[in-house]
């Protein structure tokens, strides 16, 4: 079986670390990207044959380009880049440096990493960028703003690009991953419900992503929500 190659942007915790050992254990070598070096090193210990790491705060944007290249010459080529690096804070008093430290993560750094992968991948005619954006992305909210306001900036930039993909008419692949509430540290707030297992999340999540989808909630049940807030906004 070829060994293929991925990279995470956020695969220190939760989602992204999830996903990181479910592709070592479909036969990819991973590297793992994130700010806390330990954390990296902690993972890499698990696997030190297939995952290899490099730290990056993707607000730093200037340090992006040259991080991600160098980690794709140690993999030997990349097919697979997964951004699932994000924030977002509770925020009623309009804290402006909450909400620029959103900004960002959510949007600055993630159009920075979306658009070097696309061009990498356009110049190569093949590969498969996911993107992990929100459920939250579909509606604004009063508590958090920026935070689901910057999650319905990836969804319709996702969105663009998976266009662009489509007028190539190569084997670029551009995938929207929307989660609902997961048991992760971006879970804030009281009275959550439907609050899932991250292991469950992850697994869906491969499997949308083996099958090179379009769009994906997970888990499964929260489209149905997904429906029901896009009625609501069509109403208020």
């Amino acid at each position: 079986m070829k060994i293929k190659n991925a990279i995470i942007i956020g695969a220190t915790s939760g989602i992204g670390r999830a996903l990181a050992g479910l592709l070592i254990n479909d036969n990819y070598k991973v590297g793992i990207m994130g700010r806390r070096t330990k954390l990296l090193e902690e993972l890499k210990l698990e696997n030190p044959e297939q995952y290899f790491i490099k730290t990056l705060d993707i607000t730093e944007i200037d340090k992006i380009t040259e991080k991600i290249e160098e980690l794709v010459k140690e993999l030997g080529g990349l097919d697979l880049l997964i951004i699932s690096s994000g924030t977002g804070e509770i925020n009623k008093t309009l804290d402006f440096e909450k909400e620029k430290k959103t900004i960002d993560t959510n949007v600055t750094g993630f159009t920075c990493v979306a658009d070097w992968t696309f061009n990498f991948f356009k110049k190569q005619k093949y590969g498969h960028l996911v993107i992990i954006s929100s459920i939250g992305g579909l509606r604004g909210n009063w508590a958090a703003p920026s935070y689901n306001a910057t999650k319905a900036y990836q969804i319709n930039y996702t969105e663009g690009l998976r266009q662009k993909a489509t007028k190539m008419k190569e084997q670029v692949f551009v995938t929207d991953i929307r989660p609902g509430l997961v048991d992760t540290d971006m879970a804030k707030g009281e009275g959550l419900f439907w609050v899932m297992n991250v292991e469950k999340v992850a697994r869906q999540i491969y499997n949308a992503i083996k099958k090179k989808k379009k769009v994906q909630y997970v888990t499964k049940r929260w489209y149905f929500i997904a429906m029901i807030l896009k009625l609501i906004s069509n109403i208020m």
